[in-house]
């Protein structure tokens, strides 16, 4: 899909979600000799969250696995909606979208692996990192430069922001 398309498309998006491993990091499994985990999160990725929040998206994390790392990341980027442990993503995106009151096309979602592929299918946005899986990659509607844990989130979000008219007034905030 051309870029006008995917600017077409992230135009009308009040809704980002994030799958977290193999998105928001590089997807490695860190666990110690105590059997906790750490993962490694890219602050440029951050920054875009908290730009495309400041700008009146919703966000939310879906994952299949649950730790206690990401609800810390989750709660320090202000996402509103945090859901982990849930394999079936797309039961999840429509929970979300009876509360919330959004159609599928006000959604953007950015994914890397195999149980992504319903809600990429799914959305308005659904795009894939340029780690992802290869048959993601081909059902996605776009794929980012970056790899997943290397700015891949922040280049989705800008993209929203860039499509909303937003972006210049996000990093002008800063100048």
């Amino acid at each position: 899909m051309n870029d006008e398309l995917l600017l077409l498309r992230a135009k009308a998006i009040r809704l980002a979600i994030f799958d977290v491993d193999g998105v928001l990091t590089d997807g490695r499994l860190y666990f110690l000799a105590d059997g906790s985990e750490f993962k490694t999160f890219n602050t440029l990725d951050g920054l875009g969250i908290k730009m495309l929040i400041n700008s009146g998206v919703r966000t939310a994390i879906i994952s299949g696995r649950t730790t206690p790392v990401v609800e810390r990341r989750a709660r320090n980027l202000g996402i509103q909606h945090l859901y982990q442990g849930r394999e079936d993503k797309l039961a999840v995106l429509d929970e979300l979208l009876a509360e919330l009151g959004l159609d599928y096309e006000q959604v953007a979602y950015l994914g890397d692996d195999l149980p992504d592929l319903p809600v990429i299918r799914r959305v308005g946005l659904g795009m894939a990192v340029a780690s992802a899986d290869s048959f993601v990659r081909c059902h996605a509607h776009g794929v980012t430069q970056a790899r997943g844990g290397e700015g891949a989130a922040r280049e989705f979000c800008e993209l929203i922001l860039q499509a909303q008219g937003n972006l210049e007034a996000a990093q002008a905030a800063y100048l």
